[in-house]
């Protein structure tokens, strides 16, 4: 399986199933800061409106994970895995009735998963 840029925890994943049965076509979009953070939110596919500026970044349970482009320039080099937990946030995320809010938990790319992406690796360490 090719390197992705994004990643899905299994109970993460369970509740975007369980989302999506209810609901349809969903998107994934990492907030900009507004409301909880960096959080990533599920929308239904036609309540998110996407431009230009909008960078995909993969495929979470068939779900698109989107990122705006000044997001993007800042977290290009970092992988990202989206996980659940209990609690409300502040968002209008899909998940928030259901007591639970979508986090994430990040680190920096290697070189290679850098490169098989199409960025340069000079920013990172080549081990």
């Amino acid at each position: 399986m090719a390197f992705q840029q994004v990643a899905i925890t299994e109970k993460a994943a369970e509740v975007v199933r369980k989302i999506k049965d209810e609901f349809g076509e969903l998107i994934f979009h990492q907030s900009g800061g507004c409301c909880d953070g960096t959080a990533p939110m599920l929308f239904e596919k036609e309540d998110m409106y996407l431009d230009d500026s909008d960078i995909l970044l993969g495929q979470l349970e068939g779900v698109n994970y989107y990122m705006s482009e000044d997001m993007y320039d800042i977290w290009k080099y970092t992988h990202i895995t989206v996980d659940v937990t209990e609690g409300r946030g502040s968002t209008f995320s899909l998940e928030i009735p259901l007591g639970l809010r979508f986090i994430i938990h990040s680190r920096i790319m290697t070189g290679d998963e850098a490169k098989s992406l199409g960025l340069s690796d000079n920013m990172l360490d080549k081990k």
